[in-house]
């Protein structure tokens, strides 16, 4: 397992936590218990299996629902 911290634009509201939630914990190969989204850092921070998905393809799945992402950090 991989660990992610995604930065993402300012979040906006309580509600933006759910959708980025949400379309993060749909992805295939992310660790749905791990998943934490900060609404003050504006930060996203998951464990995912890098056979089953890419940072690419968590950062578009954020994208897609309308926030964008700065930076991410693997390790």
């Amino acid at each position: 397992m991989k660990k992610a911290t995604i930065q993402l634009e300012t979040l906006t509201c309580p509600s933006c936590i759910l959708k980025v939630e949400a379309a993060v914990k749909g992805i295939e190969g992310v660790d749905k218990d791990s998943v934490n989204v900060a609404f003050n850092s504006s930060r996203v921070k998951l464990d995912f299996d890098e056979d089953k998905t890419s940072i690419e393809d968590i950062e578009g799945a954020i994208t897609k629902v309308g926030y964008g992402v700065l930076k991410s950090r693997v390790k």
